[in-house]
């Protein structure tokens, strides 16, 4: 039998310190481009209402693990979260169970701590304005990451259904919100795309110059208008993004000359270059990667262990 750790989604959320996670991931994220990392891309098996989505993962050193999680975009109507997940630990030297835990709060936090790590390499160091699209669990993790990276003197956030932009925007000091996704976007330097929108909800007429644009939505459809992928310089977290087709890859990237991509490891790592010119428009286009749920697991996992938390049981 295997003692096994488990830890529900309270003692997740005791232990994960967000300025330690954006220092794991950065480092993940310089390992993976490196070629330090065994990770082949997600697979998803369709449901009626949504997917359900494998991500094994060897980091050395850091975890060997696996994610289950599920998109169903229809819980928003029931009251759920549309992004459940769990995520189970080894022992990296025999394959032995270690650990299972909560990996809704870590998908969250792991996914707004990564495009908040990219917008510290790519968005100009004077950026001030930051728009976020979207109030749900990711426009609160990006709420909660982007601040740590830039010191925005103001926060706009907008939604599809305003009383969300409302609620999370009062718990900021700096953020107001927004009456549409224009208006967020007007004159922002950053502009934060964190929506389960099938089509494009931001566009590129809207941009100001020397703007950075994160996305990490999309899911089940682009969420940038193609214009904003072909005038800006893309940065992903993995090339596969460019070349594989959904849900590992983005439906935003489909078609784009994989050459013409930028891992925001090798920026990060110094071996490729980030932005390049004051009014030059970046994007960042996330698809999520196990890399990141290995960065934020493994931390999560040393820091239970060092304190005691979660409960053991024998499998």
């Amino acid at each position: 039998m295997a003692e096994v750790l488990v830890l529900s989604e309270a003692d997740v959320a005791g232990v994960l310190d967000l300025e330690q996670l954006l220092v794991a991931l950065a480092d993940a994220l310089v390992r993976h481009s490196a070629g330090e990392a065994s990770v082949p891309p997600r697979v998803a098996a369709s449901a009626e209402g949504g997917i359900l989505g494998a991500m094994p993962v060897h980091l050395p050193g850091v975890a060997l693990g696996a994610k289950l999680v599920s998109v169903f975009p229809g819980n928003h109507r029931r009251g759920r979260p549309s992004h459940q997940a769990l995520i189970a630990l080894f022992d990296q030297a025999d394959g032995t169970p270690l650990a299972v835990m909560d990996g809704t709060l870590i998908t969250a936090a792991r996914t707004g701590a990564a495009a908040a790590v990219a917008a510290g390499a790519l968005a100009r160091p004077d950026a001030a304005v930051l728009a976020i699209l979207g109030a749900g669990v990711q426009g609160r993790s990006h709420l909660e990451a982007f601040p740590l990276v830039r010191d925005f003197g103001e926060i706009r956030v907008a939604s599809r259904t305003p009383g969300h932009a409302d609620a999370l925007a009062e718990g900021h000091p700096v953020a107001r919100s927004a009456g549409s996704f224009e208006a967020a976007v007007a004159g922002a330097d950053v502009v934060c795309c964190c929506t389960d929108a099938h089509e494009p909800i931001l566009r590129a007429g809207w941009l100001a110059p020397g703007a950075h644009v994160s996305s990490v939505g999309g899911t089940f459809g682009p969420e940038l208008d193609p214009a904003i992928v072909r005038t800006g310089r893309v940065f992903v977290e993995w090339r596969g993004a460019a070349t594989t087709p959904p849900p590992a890859g983005a439906h935003d990237l489909h078609g784009l000359d994989p050459a013409a991509v930028t891992e925001i490891g090798e920026v990060l790592a110094g071996t490729r270059p980030g932005r390049t010119s004051r009014d030059e428009l970046t994007v960042y286009k996330s698809t999520g990667h196990a890399v990141e749920d290995a960065a934020a697991a493994g931390l999560v996992y040393r820091r239970a262990v060092a304190t005691g938390t979660g409960t053991v049981i024998s499998i």
